[in-house]
């Protein structure tokens, strides 16, 4: 087989810790397809994703369609001539005719073990579920949601003080891996499709704000798989005397108390003892309004009485 000509499409971190790869290992990657600019920062200046920033590094051109409903998005992509494209965390939905445009079509890289996690979310849904393994499916891209052949999988473990920063990272490289991986393989003509179960698969619906408010009638095993999961995004909060406290990292105590919920049972050097449903969780760091995050080591250094035994965080409706 003759040098694949590839057109990459992503967007954010994940995917260019991909295209690195890709382009470490000297595959030819003729475009690039990335979402338009968006505003970031305080000053909301138009800024280019991490996938954009990076192709401009290596002088690969750049196309940044709104979307493929026009003719003429569709005219350009086909101009490229593209053996293959390969699609990490694009954000936007690939029709029939840019499906169907390249040779071999367009391969996924999807960071669950297909089909146990399709959608938007899926590192984070895993955490919350409380999987003690997840990975990265190289995936052969149809009309549906995540619902293709399986072509390759890696795995990795979930260890139980993962959050979803750390686990994002850790994926973002194996997607690097994988897909190199598969296109070895696709040169090899070894690729062997797998179809999916769909009475295994789940949906790993995109996060929400609405979803950081810590419920403390929750099991103590689930606020904590909770707090990992949304490290950094969408973070988890409670509230005291109305104010708002941002959890950034927790441990469990115990899982064979009960008491009332949201009770601070201590405030030490060591952490911020509260109640669950039946059990106990601690709070090592969190982030008081109009402050940074600070370890409940240095908070308490600073301010021994900012939290008393007997207070009650408040779970929102």
């Amino acid at each position: 087989m003759s040098k694949l000509k590839i057109i990459f499409a992503g967007t954010p971190d994940f995917a260019a810790s991909a295209l690195q790869k890709l382009l470490d290992e000297n595959y030819e990657i003729i475009a690039v397809y990335t979402q338009p600019d968006r505003p970031a920062g305080r000053g909301r200046k138009l800024t280019p994703s991490p996938v954009k920033a990076l192709a401009l590094e290596h002088d690969i051109p750049v196309e940044q369609p709104v979307n493929f409903k026009e003719e003429e998005a569709i005219d350009k992509l086909q101009s490229y001539g593209c053996d293959l494209m390969i699609v990490a965390a694009y954000g936007l939905l690939l029709p029939v005719p840019v499906l169907e445009t390249p040779t071999y079509g367009c391969l996924n890289i999807h960071a669950s073990l297909l089909p146990r996690w399709r959608g938007a979310a899926p590192i984070q849904r895993a955490i919350l579920a409380g999987d003690t393994e997840t990975g990265i499916t190289i995936m052969q891209m149809n009309e549906g949601l995540d619902t293709g052949e399986m072509l390759l999988k890696l795995a990795t473990p979930i260890e139980n003080t993962d959050t979803g920063g750390t686990l994002h990272d850790r994926l973002a490289e194996l997607g690097g891996d994988a897909i190199v991986k598969a296109l070895a393989l696709l040169q090899e003509d070894q690729l062997a499709p797998e179809k999916q179960d769909d009475s295994e698969a789940n949906y790993a619906r995109k996060l929400a704000k609405v979803e950081s408010w810590i419920d403390w009638s929750g099991l103590v095993i689930n606020i904590d798989r909770q707090i990992r999961a949304f490290n950094p995004w969408p973070g988890s909060q409670t509230s005291l005397d109305d104010k708002i406290i941002r959890i950034h990292e927790a441990a469990i105590i115990n899982t064979d108390s009960t008491g009332n919920a949201g009770k601070i049972l201590s405030y030490t050097r060591e952490g911020l003892d509260v109640q669950c449903a039946n059990g106990q969780l601690r709070i090592l760091t969190c982030q008081l309004p109009g402050s940074r995050a600070m370890s409940i080591k240095d908070l308490h250094n600073g301010h021994p009485d900012r939290f008393k035994p007997g207070q009650c965080f408040v779970t929102q409706d």
